[in-house]
């Protein structure tokens, strides 16, 4: 069992498929506290705001910068085999990977955002600024069709923000690959 603590206590079975979102430091504005106190409604509450924000750093949307995350994803999980992918996305101030760990998610996600952060403020020429916000959001995938969903919402994210017109035009996607088949989750 994998055990991590932010402001909540997080806890995983060692094969657990994780559904992840992280976004850029400032993204949103401190104002923006969700309206209601379930923590999957106030997900999505935020992930609309991040959609549709016209304010705030967008740096993701800089190709040099989106090539940078989508490499490091690659070889973190290609390379290092901290994880395996299912979906993931990035979009102009956030990034959503459905993934299984393995290795404890807060070493994955310190390589994974300060590798990125740190490449990312050299190209930008903001070195020693903030990059990522230091909350993430996790949930755990219990079954396969909540694992189909969430790719497909992962993989829909840029049609639904009016970023491209289909799934496989938006290149910084798996979906911009090809249409992943259903996958079957591996239950315990």
């Amino acid at each position: 069992m994998s055990y991590h603590e932010r402001r909540l206590p997080h806890y995983y079975a060692p094969e657990a498929i994780l559904f992840l979102t992280w976004r850029l430091f400032g993204s949103l504005p401190a104002f923006s506290s969700p309206s209601c106190t379930d923590p999957g409604k106030a997900f999505a509450q935020h992930d609309l705001l991040l959609d549709t924000a016209t304010t705030g750093p967008r740096w993701l949307n800089d190709q040099r910068i989106a090539a940078l995350v989508a490499r490091a994803l690659d070889q973190g999980e290609n390379e290092y085999h901290l994880y395996e992918r299912f979906a993931w996305v990035i979009m102009p101030n956030h990034i959503h990977v459905v993934m299984q760990p393995f290795q404890p998610l807060p070493l994955v996600m310190r390589w994974i955002k300060g590798s990125t952060a740190r490449a990312a403020n050299l190209v930008l020429e903001r070195t020693g600024k903030p990059f990522w916000q230091y909350e993430s959001y996790d949930h755990c995938v219990r079954s396969t069709d909540e694992l189909n969903r969430v790719i497909r919402y992962v993989e829909r994210n840029p049609v639904r923000s009016g970023l491209s017109r289909t799934i496989e035009d938006w290149p910084w996607s798996s979906a911009s690959a090809g249409l992943r088949p259903t996958l079957q989750y591996k239950e315990a």
